[in-house]
């Protein structure tokens, strides 16, 4: 019996390296060891970090934010705040703490995640947190502001995309 389980485990593990070791994809072509070269023909290909690029378009890119106005409207909207991490794919723009004056003992810190690329209020969500923190003890409290800031951010940011929407039909006249 025990012989019957080292067989059967040699033979596991023979198969495991016999399917790594074949080629990738059922073909024979080798890859290039030196990544420079490598780098070269994706170049001569015509591929990018965003796909095989054909022309103004690309097979893997996404339309970017240069189309998407209410992603362009909340950049100009809030372009005063410190931009902490923009996920155009994931639909979040999130901004780090910022205060009016650096003796202030209060921050906002706002984040807007995009639901939808139509121009709708309900496009976009808008979440936004205070910090207060006490100079003597250096102790902050976070919370959560209420929907009434955060609504009118929001329809500050629709606004500027409605201008900008007329703008561009302007433009197409």
């Amino acid at each position: 019996m025990k012989k019957i389980n080292k067989f059967s485990t040699i033979f596991i593990i023979l198969s495991f390296f016999y399917g790594c070791a074949s080629s990738r994809n059922g073909t024979t072509e080798d890859l290039e060891p030196d990544a420079r070269i490598r780098t070269a023909k994706a170049r001569d290909l015509g591929g990018g970090i965003m796909g095989v690029i054909e022309g103004n378009k690309s097979q893997n890119a996404v339309n970017f934010a240069t189309t998407n106005i209410l992603w362009r409207a909340t950049l100009k909207t809030l372009d005063f705040l410190p931009l902490v991490t923009s996920d155009y794919s994931g639909g979040v723009l999130a901004f780090d703490w910022y205060a009016e004056n650096l003796n202030s003992d209060e921050q906002i810190k706002i984040t807007v995640k995009f639901l939808s690329n139509e121009l709708r209020s309900d496009s976009i969500s808008v979440i936004s947190h205070k910090r207060v923190c006490e100079k003597t003890n250096e102790k902050c409290n976070t919370i959560l502001l209420g929907n009434n800031f955060s609504n009118d951010i929001k329809s500050k940011i629709i606004t500027t995309a409605r201008q900008f929407k007329i703008e561009e039909t302007n433009n197409k006249k």
